[in-house]
């Protein structure tokens, strides 16, 4: 890996002189990659002790250590792992001499573990997750200033109460906001509607706002989620796809709907999410549109008034993939429709 530029930040030490800790989490994913000859491409290969080793000034700024959860693509990443991830977050942050939690992952569902993390750490000290849209081996990577810039973001005084971030690109954005944007730019993650927290330039870390939609479902080792699938509509879907989810021997816990538009679905759809809310599935209707909430303003069968009047919940501006990470969670609380409502509304 190449070295960095050295960083101007003034380095805040605790009343002893000594320098804050930090723990780091590594899952694997494209920053802790190698290209493999064998496989003819890229494979999770680096532990998380080589990403720290690899970057010197990290020493200078933070003490860390290092847990391996997992060393693998983040397009293999569970619910089962989440939870694990989410409790060892939790024992870390509960120690009063550890500042904040980094997470090393892929990119592929980072957002939905930052997002799982969001609704399941408990406390104010910063949580952060980090990935590299260029692996080691290649001569741009970005891993290394990544994985600098989140750990400086975890020891920010400034980075408590704002929830679990994902720092990319000298980027900070909100877990439940933020999404993957493009398949191979450094500039991947963005919250495209209401913008970045702030930043972690080459001077300082600086925040210019704060997430106010948060919310915390606490969840431990023991808790067991739900199956929640998503299905989305398009032109022509006929709901074949939800029948035969109901069809299963064990049906789904709930299902998110992918709508058009502001959660529109049509009529062929519409029948087979009332099917699914008669066998007791909880339906959440959410929209395959990039930014904007669903809201019932289009009357009609499959518009959004008819579905939440039969049942269904509305995801306010959730994509389909975190507004299933949050039904999830809500589903081992409650199976109300108007109690899951409340929440989607918070």
């Amino acid at each position: 890996m190449r070295r960095l530029l050295p960083l101007l930040t003034v380095i805040s030490m605790n009343a002893a002189g000594v320098l804050p800790q930090v723990r780091i989490l590594s899952t694997g994913g494209t920053i802790a990659s190698r290209f493999d000859a064998a496989k003819g491409g890229l494979a999770p290969a680096l532990t998380g002790a080589q990403l720290v080793e690899a970057v010197p000034e990290i020493m200078k700024i933070a003490r860390v250590d290092v847990e391996q959860i997992v060393n693998i693509s983040s397009s293999q990443m569970t619910p089962e792992i989440w939870l694990k991830l989410a409790a060892r977050a939790n024992e870390a942050l509960s120690h009063e001499e550890v500042a904040g939690v980094v997470i090393t992952h892929g990119t592929d569902t980072l957002e939905e573990t930052a997002y799982f993390l969001d609704l399941t750490v408990t406390g104010q000290k910063p949580v952060v997750v980090v990935g590299a849209q260029r692996a080691p081996s290649y001569p741009d990577s970005d891993g290394p200033r990544n994985l600098l810039n989140a750990i400086r973001v975890a020891i920010s005084p400034e980075a408590a109460g704002k929830g679990v971030m994902v720092v990319m690109n000298g980027q900070i954005n909100a877990a439940r906001e933020v999404t993957k944007t493009n398949t191979v730019e450094m500039e991947t993650f963005k919250s495209l509607e209401f913008g970045a927290l702030g930043v972690a330039d080459l001077e300082a870390v600086r925040f210019y706002r704060a997430p106010l939609r948060r919310q915390t479902i606490p969840a431990g080792p023991e808790t067991k989620l739900g199956r929640v699938e998503i299905v989305a509509h398009y032109a022509g879907a006929d709901g074949r796809l939800i029948r035969a989810l109901l069809r299963e021997e064990a049906p789904p816990d709930g299902l998110v709907i992918a709508g058009t538009g502001l959660g529109h679905v049509n009529a062929a759809m519409h029948d087979a999410i009332l099917e699914a809310l008669r066998r007791g599935v909880a339906v959440v209707i959410s929209t395959r549109v990039y930014t904007g909430r669903v809201i019932p303003l289009y009357a009609g069968k499959g518009g959004a008034i008819d579905l939440r009047s039969a049942g269904c919940v509305l995801a306010d501006n959730l994509s389909p993939q975190k507004a299933r990470v949050l039904l999830m969670l809500a589903l081992t609380r409650t199976r109300s429709p108007e109690e899951l409502q409340k929440i989607f509304a918070r």
